[in-house]
């Protein structure tokens, strides 16, 4: 990992220009080697303070935000075409299988991600050195920071491999951190995940959702249990979440994106008011070719001609006599009043226990959650008899015409079911090695136990 130098240590709270003037940020001397953050957190205003700004990141740049994985895990599996003939972002690159260790988009992802699990890390480190924060407050804010860490975690172990498993902000640790197993990055997020479960209440601190409660903690275990197979353990805590009050399967196809349905289990709000979303503006085009992305071939057409997502969810644009089609989940590129980026949603609950239960032979009962979403779309339900492979082939396309563009969901659950080299393998330049993308060069020459770099690269 990225040495982060002195000058970096207290730049996670330095997000917090982005929060109104009321959320204020106590200035401290530079410390040699660790946040004093005992000192910033001297009561509950400046924790929250800082608890913003690692949710403002999260926002603004990291995988997690609306112009980060979903565009680049969706060219990079089969959901996005790349159409720019003078970009120098990476992107080409990636969308051929051609990327390698020195791809300007690849460390940015990977930068971006640890830049916030070091925010997380003082956030924890200041919380638990705190005196004057209530017992109440302290377990919610290290709930939802440890909670986010995970969830970063979980996603370079997917998109990695062997990962720093970084849980310190001490940079003399941090510069010469070594990689953790992905089979013990597992281990690791699951005694993580538990303690940010026993911390967190399932009630929303904002009626909004825009901050994480104990049900996404809860999402977050089972899908690192349906990593590790464990099916029952899985369909537990995924069970837990639908049979929640909290939440309601969003019959109507128009409001999924809506930001007041109660199918959200976690949402970003725009950084200004009236922004849209990011992914309301990164895939619009019209009138004209595409200059950068749109959706491809294949994506378009894995959708019945009934399917109301086909309808609503994407746009037609036909210039010089072609048609491209681009995703149009978002609608509000300005005046925005009606719609967050969405994280998390009922519909992946729905369809991550349809295919936990099909791993155990359930397979009758996996269709009643499986066909929700295609009964939603117009389309027929799926009925027995059914074999386990076709009902998880199933899945794997329902939840391709449900989440494209959204988060990097096709390179995730083709991952997790091992369908990657199969189902991309059409694509140009693909091979079995590319299920894992480069550790960025720049951060081993700092940090030479990052090594060995993965396969292939």
């Amino acid at each position: 990992m990225k040495l982060y130098k002195q000058f970096y240590i207290i730049t996670g709270f330095l997000i917090l220009n982005n929060m109104s003037s009321c959320e204020k940020l106590i200035e401290v001397e530079l410390p040699s080697n660790q946040i004093a953050s005992d000192q910033v957190f001297v009561d509950v205003q400046t924790a929250d303070a800082a608890l913003a700004g690692l949710h403002s990141g999260l926002r603004d740049n990291s995988p997690f935000a609306g112009d980060q994985s979903g565009r680049l895990l969706g060219l990079y599996t089969d959901d996005l075409d790349f159409y720019s003939i003078t970009a120098t972002n990476g992107l080409p690159e990636i969308s051929q299988n051609l990327q390698n260790d020195s791809n300007a988009s690849i460390y940015t992802d990977w930068s971006t991600s640890y830049k916030q699990i070091y925010v997380a890390n003082a956030i924890l480190e200041g919380i638990e050195k705190s005196k004057s924060i209530s017992q109440a407050d302290r377990n919610r804010i290290k709930g939802e920071a440890l909670m986010v860490r995970s969830m970063l975690l979980l996603y370079l172990q997917q998109v990695y491999g062997d990962i720093p498993y970084s849980t310190t902000t001490d940079y003399q640790v941090n510069q010469s951190i070594s990689k953790t197993d992905k089979a013990q990055v597992l281990i690791q997020l699951s005694e993580d995940l538990k303690e940010s479960i026993s911390l967190l209440q399932d009630n929303y601190r904002n009626t909004e959702r825009i901050f994480p409660n104990r049900k996404m903690a809860e999402l977050l275990l089972a899908k690192v249990y349906l990593l590790e197979g464990r099916w029952v353990e899985a369909e537990l805590l995924l069970k837990g979440i639908i049979q929640s009050p909290l939440y309601q399967f969003q019959n109507d196809i128009t409001k999924v994106f809506n930001k007041s349905g109660s199918h959200v289990l976690w949402q970003l709000k725009p950084k200004n008011s009236g922004d849209g979303t990011k992914e309301s503006g990164i895939y619009y085009f019209n009138n004209s070719a595409p200059s950068m992305t749109a959706l491809s071939t294949g994506l378009v057409n894995a959708f019945y001609p009934t399917d109301l997502r086909k309808q609503y969810w994407m746009a037609p644009v036909t210039f010089n006599g072609t048609t491209w089609y681009r995703a149009e989940k978002y609608k509000n590129r300005t005046a925005n009043t009606t719609e967050y980026s969405i994280i998390a949603r009922l519909e992946e609950v729905y369809l991550l226990l349809a295919e936990t239960l099909v791993q155990q032979n359930k397979i009758d009962e996996a269709l009643f959650y499986l066909n929700k979403t295609r009964q939603r779309a117009g389309i027929a339900p799926l009925a027995l008899p059914l074999s386990k492979e076709e009902a998880l082939s199933e899945i794997i396309l329902e939840n391709r015409r449900e989440f494209f563009t959204e988060m990097g969901h096709r390179f995730f659950d083709l991952k997790r079911v091992g369908k990657l080299d199969t189902s991309i393998q059409g694509k140009p330049n693909w091979k079995s090695f590319h299920k894992l993308w480069p550790i960025p060069q720049q951060d081993i020459l700092l940090n030479p136990n990052l090594k060995p770099q993965n396969e292939g690269y």
